[in-house]
């Protein structure tokens, strides 16, 4: 190793914040800031263009640390090129409140670009901000958009089912702007790697379609550096490059799992400071010049982001409407958009028909949109007509082929959305948000504004069976923060749902839609944006409401018309979105589900859990309890008690007791 005295000095200025963060919190990982330094070192101070005053310029590389057990790595580098994270959030890291948890969270954190901590994720969201940054290219031009995704990866995030997928896309779809980096340390949480991972990680991703470097000493600045420059040279693939680091290194415990998951102890940290020619004390200590020279390579951004802003008001020129789309999807700002309109003629649809009508009807004015299906575009119906695909050789194009990839494409969809500049949606079948889950949960957890559809919503599929019926997949939404899940009922309530998913900012929004044929419920105000309203009212209070979603929302019409022949008054509430509908104030709510009124019954083909909230405790909920069973929807809708009369007996019975 021939690094420059100067050289080691600021590499070690990064290994000593974070081990120092670490023995303060008491908690934490010192193992891969120690290891994987001069890789960051490297990539920071020579190549990556960022902007600490501005976290948000467009045209920024992008660095992605999927190995985000290693947070204190960033967070080091973080403070020390200048963005807004002092000394202090170091000493508070992982403690409460404080700008440095104990795994990177985006918008948490200035300078952190994806929420990272549950492996494999980040490598995943790196993939959706290469494809992003591939997609604005082709449409903007460089002048505009023309920068480098990097990520530094662990052996947990290559043995996660979710990199696999993810990587193999980014193969097939040669994103030659993303380069990994492989902290290949033989070492994971619970001991060496050769228990448990033995695979040529190299030729794993050659056969993905990937360029493959390796770094023989991950402590080596010009190897690193060198392996960078290759890796940027080469623009018709992706890159991955392996880099032997050492786990702890300078440290007693270095090559050791026991680097991995807790402080090294005072002891240690002092013997590692020694190792390294570094003062044990104070705590925290980075030299004046030392973070002299970080500073100034933080402060060069605002030279890039000027020079680019100065290219981009040349391109403006020439290009204004392209200019004027950018400046307003980089706001925030939708333009005007048409949608379509339904009636008794034409709104007897699937309510995936009716969703694909109407994402078409705003795709040319809505440009940003950008998305696809795993594998299931001809059944999900959410294929962007005359919209071209995004392909290699075709990156503006705007239909993304996932494959059969559930859970990548909920990643992928992520890292699109947290690039900026594009609005994506991911869409399958609803069973297979199981698939996805992990990565739905963290674009609630960063806010962010994805779009994820999901069709074939329940029992109703039929003779697919069980497999393929969700049952508790409701629920499961639900109960996760940040998350928008709307079940319209009819073409016109899949419309109102579209606009809020477009609109709606601040966590994902969950499109729940049908495959088979729903009436048109009729031209009404339908309040979907309050998510409930009233469908139907009795003629003065009523004895019993009846409240749905989605596909059984015509059969609790069925069901009123049937109890109004008894003389039964009967209200049927459409209640689409719980999340909305718990926004609104308490006067609206009771407008809608009147506290004097005991007799509510909810009817929904899925898990009931939960639905007490609205029903009381005097109510009844119809639902399923249990998995499905392959047989014809009307089958399964006689043998599950999905018919009108079954609930029109129920409600009866219910106004016995009440």
């Amino acid at each position: 190793m021939a690094n420059s005295a100067d050289d080691e000095k600021r590499i070690n200025a990064i290994r000593m914040l974070s081990i120092d963060a670490v023995q303060k919190a008491g908690s934490g990982h010192p193992g891969l800031p120690l290891g994987a330094a001069a890789c960051a070192f490297t990539l920071w101070s020579r190549h990556l263009r960022f902007n600490p005053r501005d976290p948000h310029w467009p045209n920024r590389d992008r660095f992605v640390l999927s190995a985000g057990h290693g947070s204190m790595l960033l967070y080091s580098l973080l403070y020390l090129t200048g963005y807004d994270v002092s000394l202090d959030d170091l000493k508070a890291f992982r403690q409460l409140g404080s700008k440095t948890p104990g795994h990177p969270e985006y918008p948490h954190t200035p300078g952190v670009e994806v929420t990272t901590g549950p492996l494999g994720q980040g490598l995943a969201n790196a993939v959706g901000l290469a494809i992003a940054e591939a997609h604005m290219n082709a449409v903007y031009g460089a002048s505009v958009i023309d920068h480098y995704t990097y990520c530094l990866a662990s052996d947990g995030d290559l043995m996660e089912g979710v990199a696999s997928e993810a990587c193999s896309l980014a193969g097939h779809l040669k994103l030659g702007k993303l380069i990994v980096f492989y902290d290949d340390n033989h070492v994971s949480l619970a001991g060496p790697t050769s228990v448990t991972f033995t695979e040529n990680t190299c030729e794993r991703f050659e056969a993905y379609g990937w360029q493959t470097i390796r770094v023989e000493n991950g402590n080596d600045v010009a190897e690193i550096d060198a392996a960078i420059a290759t890796a940027k040279a080469q623009t018709g693939r992706p890159t991955l490059i392996d880099v032997r680091t050492h786990i702890g290194y300078g440290s007693p415990k270095a090559d050791t799992y026991g680097a991995h998951g807790e402080p090294l102890g005072e002891e240690n940290v002092r013997k590692t400071k020694e190792n390294l020619g570094w003062p044990t004390e104070p705590p925290f200590y980075v030299p004046d010049d030392v973070l002299a020279w970080w500073r100034e390579i933080g402060a060069r951004g605002a030279e890039l982001q000027a020079r680019w802003h100065e290219g981009f008001k040349t391109w403006k020129a020439s290009h204004p409407e392209l200019a004027a789309q950018f400046e307003r999807v980089q706001a925030g700002r939708l333009p005007p958009l048409t949608w379509p309109s339904f009636s008794a003629e034409n709104g007897a649809l699937a309510t995936r028909d009716a969703g694909s009508i109407a994402m078409n009807a705003i795709a040319k004015s809505l440009p940003e949109l950008i998305g696809g299906s795993a594998d299931l575009d001809p059944s999900t119906r959410t294929y962007l007509k005359d919209c071209g695909d995004f392909e290699p050789g075709t990156y503006a194009g705007r239909n993304i082929h996932f494959g059969v990839r559930e859970h990548a494409m909920g990643a992928v969809v992520n890292g699109i959305a947290l690039h900026g500049g594009l609005l994506p949606f991911g869409a399958t079948f609803f069973n297979f948000l199981d698939y996805m889950k992990p990565a739905v949960r963290l674009a609630a957890l960063s806010k962010v504004h994805a779009i994820f559809v999901y069709t074939h919503d329940s029992v109703f599929l039929g003779e697919d069976g069980p497999t393929h019926q969700p049952i508790e997949q409701l629920a499961e939404l639900r109960a996760q923060p940040n998350t928008i899940t709307i079940r319209p009922a009819d073409a016109l309530e899949t419309v109102e749902a579209w606009k809020i998913a477009i609109a709606r900012k601040g966590g994902p929004i969950a499109l729940i839609l049908t495959r088979q044929k729903l009436p048109f419920l009729g031209v009404r105000n339908a309040d979907v944006k309050r998510g409930g309203y009233v469908l139907q009212d009795s003629d003065g209070p009523p004895d019993v409401i009846l409240i749905a979603t989605g596909s059984e929302v015509w059969l609790a019409v069925e069901a009123a018309k049937l109890l109004a022949r008894k003389g039964t008054k009967v209200r049927v509430v459409s209640l689409p979105s719980w999340e909305l509908f718990a926004e609104q104030d308490r006067s609206y709510r009771d407008s809608v589900l009147p506290p004097n009124v005991k007799a509510r019954i909810s009817i929904e083909a899925a898990a009931t859990l939960g639905w007490e909230r609205w029903v009381g405790d005097h109510g009844v909920a119809i639902g399923i309890d249990h998995f499905g069973t392959s047989a014809p929807a009307g089958a399964i809708a006689q043998a599950f008690g999905f018919v009108p009369e079954k609930i029109a007996e129920t409600a009866s019975s219910l106004l016995e007791r009440v």
